[in-house]
């Protein structure tokens, strides 16, 4: 019996979200480092600063799997879609996040231990995953600061499922602040996302866990109603 579940390729099965595509780093490295002419300047730097081959090949991965889906979704070919930088939501510098210009599409990506995966939304999206924590310090350090109801949800799991629903909570946060285009720049206690069996409801937003690999945790994020 395989030990991966069948989490390479597209689908949509949520309201507001165009695509979803996850891919296994080991997978499309060959291909992906191949086809890295397809990258612009920026990300070209990007990719050549990385040390560790596994961080080198999973931007790889990640950017070129991004640029074929943009360039299908726009009608344009990979290397000619032009991305710039959103403002930084903190102090208003050219480095925000990345982002198709006019809005014609919007896109998340996120990538963790040889795990990447990509939304496409007409709206604002943000797509997160992320390896469960092993260190338990590292859980109860930063479970200390969510949302209280948050924390309250968190103190009443058994420790042995502590870890994985900490992660559960943590993506769907990323993922709504990665869509709200706010990232970890505002307060992880603000924003009510749960640390249940099921996400928050918003009339806003739909805010969905997605299937991930053994040992880690993915969620997606889109806006329904206008900003």
């Amino acid at each position: 019996m395989p030990t991966d579940p069948p989490i390479d390729g597209e689908t949509q099965t949520l309201p507001g979200v165009e695509l979803l595509w996850s891919g296994r780093v080991r997978d499309h490295a060959e291909d992906a480092t191949a086809h890295r002419g397809v990258l612009d300047a920026e990300e070209t730097a990007r990719r050549d600063g990385f040390h560790r081959d596994a961080d080198r090949d999973a931007y790889t991965v990640a950017h070129v799997a991004l640029r074929r889906l943009l360039g299908k979704r726009l009608g344009l070919a990979p290397e000619a879609v032009t991305l710039v930088r959103e403002p930084c939501t903190h102090c208003g510098g050219p480095h925000g996040r990345p982002v198709v210009p006019g809005g014609a599409v919007h896109f998340s990506l996120s990538h963790t231990s040889g795990l990447v995966m990509i939304a496409l939304a007409a709206a604002p999206v943000g797509i997160d995953v992320e390896r469960v924590p092993g260190d338990p310090a590292t859980v109860a350090d930063i479970a200390s600061q969510l949302h209280p109801r948050e924390r309250a949800e968190l103190a009443a799991v058994p420790a042995a499922g502590l870890a994985s629903a900490f992660a559960r909570c943590w993506t769907r946060k990323e993922a709504l602040l990665k869509a709200n285009g706010v990232g970890l720049n505002e307060d992880l206690s603000v924003t009510y996302v749960g640390a249940g069996a099921e996400p928050a409801v918003s009339a806003d937003w739909v805010l969905a866990d997605l299937p991930a690999d053994p040992g880690c945790a993915a969620a997606v994020a889109v806006r329904l109603t206008p900003p």
